[in-house]
């Protein structure tokens, strides 16, 4: 069968297998896609953009001048997962987001994976997103991170790996939601011959999963922004629409005899479950940042109380700082008594004088992350780097090396994507979302980021990466 004429991939391809042939998930669409003329497709592809400036989906990038704004890039070409691999991601997920749920819990409260020796103790309390005030704080059905986002990334060899987990406020969903509905589209003819598994449902399941956590029935649930010039501003707006909730700001919100008001119209309306995406020193200036004009003065003692819920919790960052990712695993078998089914990316802590001294002597084939960064900033990518960032980085590990954790350089997968000169392969993770309530659940897909420069394994939209639709098939190919 002749093959989509590509340039060679070192690695493991999504689309296209060792010895050329086409993988069969991807058959039907490899076929599909022969029979299409590139103008056709370079036309498709300017439509998109030019739907996507209409409808705003925009981002500010920090650093760049006030105002600026960029559109993430959108590939075309989906990626495809069988229904098969999507089962064991999926089980994957939920088991690490359980776990974590389960840590943060235990770390407020009885600390019993501290006291058994499983975690050092000087890795949480002295961790910068532990929050002493959650101390015996309970929370309803005991889950702190009802939104979470775990980020995969496949080898060269194939091999599905957890790179890093989010909790704190995941971002990326809305996008998700949007490359479904462009594809549809722009190309009905291709969903009415795959079974594609929905995601469009996402909001409904994050309503709904919000409102489960609130004390009493038909709570009132706002999402609080930190305002228009966020970087993910748009993605707040459109959840917002989407759930049929406020989008509100901190001015618009206030405390009164112990609960959470918000101003409306009508006169104060009480706010039950605060869907927030806000950090956690700007949520109440009267206990975290006194400067800080975005959150609410009380909100603190009110969530306390247990008369609003906070989603995600208070003080669930320590447990998605890269510090703590190494102990994952370790919380799985602890809490779950269960092997982990997807492993981590081996790690070094530079805290630890023999790693640091590892680290160091091999910085050039290394990725080596601040363990409180995000967005792609504060890293060093070996490979990539100059000998002059090579060194510089190494003063950095030297004065701070607490601050730092290093990974090998790992050959991400790669998946087809269309470029001006036609098709090419680049580099791909997958960030699939994950709604913990009662039970906890996954959409099927989630957001596949490109990094859009060959060869570069960099795909945070920050860094110039890009997003293309995920593509769950819900009936594996013979």
């Amino acid at each position: 069968m002749r093959s989509l004429r590509m340039p060679a991939v070192s690695g493991f391809d999504e689309m296209i297998g060792p010895a050329s042939e086409v993988r069969s998930h991807y058959a039907g669409y490899h076929d599909w896609l022969l029979r299409q003329d590139s103008r056709d497709l370079q036309r498709k592809r300017k439509e998109a953009e030019l739907q996507f400036h209409r409808v705003g989906i925009t981002f500010n990038v920090y650093g760049e001048d006030s105002g600026t704004e960029r559109l993430i890039p959108f590939d075309t070409l989906p990626r495809m997962i069988p229904a098969r691999e999507w089962a064991l991601l999926e089980r994957g997920a939920i088991q690490r987001v359980q776990a974590l749920n389960l840590f943060l819990h235990d770390i407020y409260h009885d600390q019993k994976i501290i006291r058994d020796g499983r975690i050092p103790a000087e890795q949480v309390f002295g961790n910068a997103q532990y929050q002493p005030c959650m101390q015996d704080v309970d929370l309803p059905n005991q889950v702190y991170s009802q939104i979470s986002g775990v980020d995969l990334i496949r080898d060269g060899e194939g091999t599905w790996y957890v790179l890093e987990d989010n909790l704190r406020t995941p971002s990326g969903v809305s996008y998700m939601i949007e490359n479904r509905r462009m594809m549809m589209r722009l190309f009905p003819e291709l969903f009415a011959q795959q079974t594609v598994a929905p995601v469009e449902h996402y909001p409904s399941l994050l309503l709904e999963t919000l409102q489960h956590s609130a004390v009493h029935s038909h709570p009132t649930v706002v999402l609080l922004t930190p305002g228009r010039f966020n970087s993910a501003y748009f993605e707040h707006a459109f959840l917002a629409q989407q759930m049929g909730i406020e989008l509100v700001e901190g001015a618009d919100l206030f405390v009164k005899e112990g609960f959470v008001y918000m101003r409306t119209t009508a006169g104060p309306q009480r706010v039950d479950v605060i869907y927030r995406r806000i950090d956690d020193a700007f949520l109440d200036p009267l206990a975290f940042r006194s400067d800080s004009m975005l959150g609410v003065p009380g909100l603190l003692s009110v969530y306390r109380e247990g008369k609003v819920v906070l989603a995600n919790a208070v003080g669930t960052g320590v447990a998605d700082d890269k510090s703590i990712y190494p102990y994952v695993p370790e919380m799985i078998r602890f809490y779950l008594d269960e092997e982990p089914i997807l492993a981590n990316v081996p790690t070094w802590q530079c805290r630890r004088d023999n790693e640091l001294k590892h680290v160091l002597a091999r910085l050039p084939e290394l990725v080596v992350k601040e363990v409180h960064g995000a967005g792609g900033y504060g890293m060093l990518v070996g490979p990539a780097a100059s000998e002059q960032e090579i060194e510089q980085f190494r003063q950095r590990l030297l004065a701070a090396p607490d601050n730092y954790i290093a990974q090998p350089t790992l050959s991400l997968s790669t998946c087809p994507i269309f470029v001006d000169e036609g098709i090419a392969p680049r580099h791909i993770d997958l960030r699939p979302f994950v709604l913990s309530g009662y039970d906890t659940r996954v959409v099927p897909g989630g957001l596949t980021r490109v990094a859009m420069k060959a060869g570069s394994l960099v795909v945070n939209s920050s860094q110039g990466g890009g997003t293309k639709d995920t593509w769950v098939l819900e009936d594996d190919p013979c």
